[in-house]
This record gives structure tokens, C-alpha cells and sequence, in this order.
């Protein structure tokens, strides 16, 4: 038995996990906002009342949190739950816990889940791709997380789009959170894909609505999108050549991605035939907090 912690923006959930992936009990709470603290006795709370309820002893934890560890100072970076950076959020749990816990961000949570027993299982490689209000990545080889000597392995999210087309004046692209322009995530995210479209769109449903009633507008952003997916995604295949990809987040359930992309990224794919799979998360949005419960599953992270 095994416990994983979704730190999300908005909601925090808890699952006790089985060891064949059952789900035994969940719990979820909002999220203090903007409140280190009040999040961190929020995270605290929920182990204490799962493990009350089971069996009443310590059990392995694991968190899916928005940002991950810097290797050089342990504290929380590039979570867009501000309150947390700069924050040593996995020395502080361990220390009220008295034990050691295992921490990755939520990509890497999603690419653990889905290799575990999702739409990746039995895949000697995976790719768990995050397309919502960011693009984030994670990278699961022979059953084992690739997190990095940098802790940024699979942040393929904030690398630029490639092979930009000038018909469509990508270059040099949008100004990201981060400071780079053109960045993947400018193009591939929920809110890119909405403000390539027009200003007044608020949602990506929207898109499909009209896209499904003729609109020729619509049709076109949905094109684009697709093809600038094919690209970014072909970079990944040049890269690490993942027998699957695995893609979660808002954006993913878009059904015609599936039909489309490997179609497309087979013009920049570096082999004359490509037999990477392009899949939807089996789990959806409960891939990161079971992701974060099988970063117990008895193989240790890799760097």
C-alpha cells in the first residue's frame, strides 16, 4: 500500500493505492491559496487521515507537485503555484513525515502512471506529454523515470517550435513565461492554441464547436496545431525514439490528434518509417496522483 499527493493550483487530492494500482480510498481539498504554510499542514493532513483510516502505520508517500526540485539547492522551482518556489517543500514534509518521500513534477507523474499500467504499459519507452495550460514532459525508460543531472529531462515545453514556418509568421515566435521567444509551450499550450485563433475565444471547446459547424477558421487553427504538434513531437522522436507517446492534459482530448499527428510528423522523423504509437492517457486527469503513488513501486528514479 502506497500513498500519492496531487498538488494542483486549485485542488489537492490523495489516493491510497494498492499494489496491483487499485484505488482503496480518495480524499481532495481545495488548496490554500497563495499560502506555504496552510498548503504545506493541507498535505499533512491528508496523510495523517488516509493512514488513520487504513492501518494506522507510516506508508510510502509520493507527490506530483507543478514544479520540481533544483538538484543544486532541494528548493521548489517553476511551479506556477508561486508560493511555492523557493520553498524546500520535499525537506520539510520528510522532516514533519520522519521519512523519506519521493517527489516529481506532474509530467513526469503522468509518464510514470500511463508506463505503470496506462496507455503505456508494456512499452519499453514512454513519452507522457502535458498539454493544458502548460507543455510539460516526462520520460519513462524500462519502467524507470529519467528525471536528469538537471532534474529537466523530458521539458521538451520550453524548447523552441521547430522548423517554423514563415506563411505562418511563427518567427521568432511569442515571449514566454520564462523568458525565452517561441517557445513549444507558447504554441502547444490550451491558452496558445485559444489566442492563435482570435482574442475573444476563451476556450478551446469553442474552437471544436465551430471547427464541427463549418467554420473555416476554426478548421484552420485546428491545422496548424496539429502540424506544429507533429513537429514538436518529431523533434522528441529524434531525440529519444519512444515506442509510445501518451498525451494528458486539456488539449488532449481533441479525438482527431490521434488521426492526424503521425500522419504529419512523419515529413521531419529522421527514419523511413515510424512506429512510435500516439495514444490518450488511459487514466486522464488521475494519472499524476497515481503517478505520484507508483513513485514507490519498488524501482528507484534514475538520474
Amino acid at each position: 500500500m502506497r500513498l500519492g499527493i496531487d498538488l494542483g493550483g486549485t485542488k489537492i487530492e490523495a489516493v491510497a493505492m494498492a499494489p496491483d494500482g487499485a484505488i482503496v480510498q480518495r480524499e481532495r481539498i481545495d488548496t490554500p491559496q497563495g499560502d506555504y504554510g496552510r498548503t504545506l499542514a493541507a498535505i499533512l493532513d491528508l496523510v495523517s487521515r488516509l493512514e488513520s483510516t487504513l492501518q494506522g502505520s507510516a506508508l510510502p508517500v509520493g507527490i506530483c507537485t507543478p514544479g520540481s526540485l533544483s538538484p543544486a539547492t532541494g528548493l521548489l522551482r517553476n511551479a506556477n503555484s508561486t508560493c511555492l518556489n523557493g520553498k524546500p517543500l520535499k525537506q520539510d514534509l520528510e522532516t514533519a513525515l520522519q521519512r523519506e518521500i519521493r517527489m516529481a513534477n506532474d509530467a513526469d507523474c503522468l509518464a510514470v502512471s500511463e508506463a505503470a499500467d496506462g496507455a503505456g504499459a508494456g512499452a519499453s519507452s514512454v513519452f507522457g506529454v502535458i498539454l493544458g495550460t502548460g507543455v510539460g514532459g516526462g520520460l519513462v525508460i524500462n519502467g524507470r523515470l529519467l528525471q536528469g543531472v538537471n532534474a529537466v529531462a523530458g521539458e521538451w515545453g520550453h524548447n523552441p517550435l521547430p522548423w517554423m514556418r514563415p506563411e505562418w509568421e511563427e518567427y521568432p515566435g511569442r515571449t514566454c513565461w520564462c523568458g525565452q521567444q517561441g517557445c513549444i509551450e507558447t504554441w502547444l499550450s490550451g491558452p496558445g492554441l485559444v489566442r492563435d485563433f482570435s482574442p475573444e475565444c476563451k476556450h478551446v471547446q469553442e474552437i471544436l464547436h465551430l471547427e464541427q459547424a463549418g467554420d473555416s477558421g476554426a478548421r484552420a487553427v485546428l491545422a496548424r496545431y496539429e502540424d506544429r504538434l507533429a513537429r514538436a513531437l518529431a523533434h522528441v522522436i529524434n531525440l529519444f525514439d519512444p515506442e509510445v507517446i501518451v498525451l494528458g492534459g486539456g488539449v488532449s482530448n481533441l479525438e482527431r490528434l490521434y488521426r492526424h499527428v503521425p500522419v504529419l510528423w512523419d515529413q521531419w522523423v529522421f527514419s523511413d518509417v515510424v512506429r512510435t504509437r500516439l495514444v490518450p492517457a488511459r487514466h486522464g486527469d488521475a494519472s499524476g496522483v497515481r503517478g505520484a503513488a507508483w513513485l514507490w513501486s519498488g524501482e528507484e528514479v534514475t538520474a
